[in-house]
Order: structure tokens, then sequence, then C-alpha cells
């Protein structure tokens, strides 16, 4: 048995930390149903900015709130505006059984917005059996991924527009400095 990832809010920040509340972390269910983080699941939660590793349990808070709330001992180990990586896992029988999972991925903006909502996909190259790529799941398409966090392209095109810029500048102001 090989315990994999399941799903993952990559980049979320704390909204809010209530060390008297029952120990677990407050969630959007609809982020949640999103990226198939159920509730009183176990999850890993990686805090980017202090480098705390915790274990605890989801409930949902209230839906379309962007909330992420560590309540309970887990309070001590963030702060708000802090940015996590929440990941539920699974076992699977085997590395076979990798070509049929496909975690889902969200990242966010500053806002708790989500920004992309990816998936991971393990695939059999010309190079190894085991190959493994980031994917847009709503294009399914490697291409129009990014990995420059919490840049909201649609605010910078937006100001961008407010200056002038025609479409043909934004475009090659972009692909210059947000290169995939």
């Amino acid at each position: 048995m090989m315990n994999v990832i399941r799903a993952k809010l990559h980049g979320i920040r704390v909204t809010n930390a209530d060390l008297n509340y029952h120990g677990s972390i407050t969630l959007d269910p609809e982020q949640c149903e999103l990226a198939g983080i159920y509730p009183m699941e176990f999850v890993e939660i990686w805090n980017k900015n202090s480098a705390a590793r915790i274990s605890t349990y989801v409930i949902f808070g209230e839906p379309g709130s962007r909330c992420c709330v560590l309540n309970g001992a887990a309070a001590r180990t963030c702060q708000k505006g802090d940015e996590l990586i929440i990941a539920a896992s699974e076992l699977i029988n085997g590395p076979e059984k990798l070509y049929d999972i496909k975690p889902r991925i969200l990242t966010f903006l500053p806002d708790n917005h989500v920004d992309q909502v990816l998936y991971y996909d393990v695939f059999q190259s010309e190079r190894r059996p085991y190959d493994f790529r980031i994917v847009d799941a709503d294009k399914h398409t490697v291409e129009s991924c990014h990995t420059w966090p919490n840049v909201d392209i649609t605010r910078v095109r937006e100001g961008l527009e407010a200056k002038g810029w025609s479409e043909a500048e934004i475009d090659e102001f972009i692909a210059s400095h947000f290169s995939l």
C-alpha cells in the first residue's frame, strides 16, 4: 500500500485562529467540494510561514466565506495571513494505481479566491514508466498552468487596460513576466 495525495489546497491564507474552539480546521465547504475534501476527514497542514506541520480534521464553515480557521491547539501553529498547504491523502494498492488517480489541487490568491484548479497526472512517458505533470483541470492542458503563486493576472490585466495598454501589449507583458 502507498499513501498518496488525493486533494490539496495550496496557498490558502489563515483567516482566523480560535484557541478556545474544539480542535480542527474550519474551511469553506464550496472550496472543499471543488478539491474533494470531506468533513471530518484528517488532513496534513503545512505552514509556509512558520514551517509548522500538523494533522487535524476538517469541519465546514460558512459556504462562500473563503474561511481558513485553525481551532484548538492548531491555533498555536499559525497567525492570521499565514499561507498554508492542506493535503488529504489516500491509500492505493501499488504504483500501477497511480495512473488511475487524478488528485485535485486548488491554488489561491491572497484573498482566498481560487486561482487555479489543477490535477496531478502520472503517466507513462518515453523516458520512464511513472512520469508526472500538472494539468489545468478545466482545459486539460499543461500549457495553461502557471507556477507563480498569488498573482492575480485578471487584476494585472485590468490595471494595464486602465493605463491604456492595448491587448497585444498586455499579452506581451504577461508572457515576458509570467512565463510558464
